[in-house]
């Protein structure tokens, strides 16, 4: 386990517990038929955004996936805002506009949610590639997050061998999840080992225990640095798991065997953090307790805010896009 400070040891316990209780909460809210559209709750996967963006700034860029709230807010984003965007409300990270899917802040580094199996990963090197052109790939580097459905989709290979070649100052983060919707990656994927991919590539792949955000933060750190220095990219194969279905109405029963749910659930990251910071003497249980009962606040917080925000009025209709519709012709031109 890498040797970190009690500050650094508090932000990944706050940031995961935090993701964990959104994705609860957003669920609540979401059967309560308070969220616009479907939502895909990523508590399980913690561990990754969290280990991952632990090394980032404001000045790097991530592109997110579809089950993207994990990567927002260990990115910075707010969770009020977040809560509301996913509710259609003006006060939303995009105005209410993008919704679960497609929540972004670029003053953050958060290029987006998408809901295109398999987009973060072009626009991460995009990124990385601007990032090199203007030389300043040591205090700016992209991350992409993806899971295992992903690595079959064409774009994903055109993007790493793009980085490859050009040494991109990029971070290809698989969240390995074991399933793309109900599709297991045994039967889909050709390989077990996703990060046996990066061979043909030239560059390093590593298999890193998605559970264990200490395995996550250090894996990370290698790769960063690496990113930094001007040696390339990295791909990361983090086996986590997704304790709720593809989205919020689906029932992985259907396809998942319960032995299988009852191991992860063994493996929590947040029992597994909590039990090696307790017993190493690293945290108390009290601290732990306390960051619990400050996030239960905020999720309060959070769902007050999005339920007292008003809708989006008929003019945002007419805001935030490429044509101007109140003027036809003058948007083609």
């Amino acid at each position: 386990m890498a040797e970190l400070s009690h500050e650094k040891l508090t932000w990944l316990y706050t940031t995961m517990y935090r993701i964990r209780r959104f994705e609860e909460t957003m669920l609540e809210q979401t059967f309560k038929g308070n969220s616009m559209g479907v939502t895909h709750p990523s508590d399980g996967q913690e561990a990754v955004p969290t280990g991952i963006c632990a090394h980032l700034t404001e000045k790097d860029w991530i592109g997110s996936t579809h089950r993207g709230h994990g990567h927002c807010i260990a990115k910075g984003l707010e969770t009020d805002r977040m809560m509301a965007e996913i509710m259609g409300r003006s006060t939303g990270q995009c105005k209410g506009k993008g919704g679960s899917m497609h929540i972004a802040d670029f003053s953050k580094g958060m290029l987006g949610a998408n809901a295109i199996v398999g987009a973060s990963v072009p626009l991460a090197v995009g990124a990385a590639l601007t990032a090199k052109y203007r030389g300043n790939e040591n205090e700016s580097i992209g991350v992409s997050f993806f899971g295992d459905g992903a690595t079959s989709q064409g774009v994903v290979h055109e993007s790493m061998n793009l980085a490859a070649i050009w040494k991109l100052p990029v971070i290809f983060a698989c969240e390995n999840n074991g399933y793309a919707e109900a599709t297991p990656a045994w039967y889909a994927v050709s390989t077990d080992d996703i990060a046996a991919r990066a061979e043909g590539y030239g560059i390093p792949g590593v298999s890193v225990d998605g559970m264990d955000v200490f395995a996550v933060y250090d894996a990370a750190e290698q790769a960063v640095a690496r990113a930094r220095n001007g040696e390339g990219p990295t791909l990361l194969d983090l086996k986590t798991y997704r304790y709720h279905g593809h989205f919020h109405a689906d029932d992985p029963k259907k396809y998942r065997k319960p032995e299988e749910e009852a191991a992860y659930k063994e493996r929590d990251c947040l029992k597994l953090f909590e039990d090696r910071v307790t017993k190493q003497k690293l945290m108390t249980a009290k601290e732990l307790s306390g960051i619990r009962d400050e996030i239960e606040k905020e999720m309060e917080h959070a769902v007050e805010f999005a339920l007292e925000s008003p809708m989006p009025g008929e003019e945002e209709l007419y805001s935030d896009v490429y044509v101007n519709y109140s003027n036809p012709v003058a948007g083609l031109r």
